[in-house]
């Protein structure tokens, strides 16, 4: 059968510099795009006033399931039938690091989709750094940026992204310090329990996270058909099978079950979880991704997802 998908394979030696090429090719597009977007979502919220820390009123609202009851005021609440939550307004910067995976397995674009899952990492990462940038807010990359407060925070993260080293798997969040968000961008395809084991430690640590699944269509789906054969980008094992719909109940099962396992422990740890298919707005996930680092009640997230 005609090939799904395709993926750059994996470099090695020289070619590492010729891999680094392609991606340093790719942040401009991305960011062009990542603004376009950035432009759409943002528009009717910025130059808005915000919830936070904060000791000055800022606004009334309704009492949303899964709040703390310790946050309701109930002198306004008294007035009629309902509850309501005092907001306070955002006072002080806060620091939100940003990252995206850059490995192997996020090169592949299947025919379904429109780009590939490192471009839509890519340009996810910098529409938010170009949200939070306008709102005020300190951006970071782990090993690639510092936290800077600045209005073309985001074009600054794209430069260092393009002459950053090529790593591959979660970054390494040692130069974290103190209470922030961190935003983790990328397909998670390994073992759900491997990958909390290296989430779990910034939790106790006290990050709030929030982690965006990146999906190609072709992935969820499983369309393959016929002979074919599969090869792991990040380790060139292949597998072949005669028949490959015959495969297709069974992995879908295993998908959904690693993406359930990782989703019901973030949760439980405080963390939101979010997934995107690249044959999908991007939109889509950024406006679920900012209302959680707006501290938008759960019920109001699942809403606008």
């Amino acid at each position: 059968m005609a090939s799904i998908g395709q993926i750059v394979e994996q470099t090695a030696g020289s070619e590492v510099l010729k891999r680094a090429r392609q991606r340093a090719v790719l942040v401009p597009d991305c960011m062009v795009e990542a603004r376009r977007i950035a432009n759409t979502v943002i528009a009717g919220w910025h130059g808005r006033r915000k919830r936070g820390i904060g000791e000055n009123f800022w606004q009334f609202r309704p009492y949303a399931d899964g709040e703390s009851f310790s946050r309701i005021d109930w002198r306004r609440s008294a007035r009629d039938d309902h509850m309501y939550i005092r907001d306070r307004e955002w006072e002080a910067a806060h620091t939100v690091w940003l990252w995206a995976d850059m490995s192997p397995s996020m090169m592949y674009k299947s025919t379904l989709a429109s780009v590939s899952k490192e471009s839509r990492a890519l340009v996810l990462m910098l529409a938010l750094a170009e949200i939070l940038a306008r709102s005020g807010e300190r951006i970071g990359c782990p090993g690639i940026m510092e936290p800077i407060s600045a209005r073309n925070a985001a074009e600054r993260l794209a430069t260092a992204i393009m002459h950053a080293p090529l790593t591959e798997g979660l970054p390494d969040t040692r130069m974290i310090r103190g209470a922030s968000d961190i935003v983790l961008i990328g397909d998670f395809l390994d073992d759900a329990d491997r990958v909390m084991e290296r989430i779990t430690p910034l939790a106790r640590r006290g990050l709030r996270g929030h982690v965006l699944e990146v999906a190609d269509p072709a992935e969820e789906t499983f369309p393959y058909t016929g002979r074919t054969e599969f090869t792991d980008p990040e380790t060139g094992e292949k597998l072949t099978s005669g028949r490959a719909e015959t495969l297709r109940d069974d992995y879908q099962q295993a998908y959904l079950a690693r993406r359930g396992s990782m989703s019901d422990q973030l949760r439980r740890m405080g963390w939101s979880f979010t997934h995107n298919r690249t044959d999908r707005l991007a939109s889509e996930a950024l406006v679920a991704v900012h209302m959680h680092l707006s501290g938008m009640p759960p019920a109001a997230v699942r809403s606008a997802g």
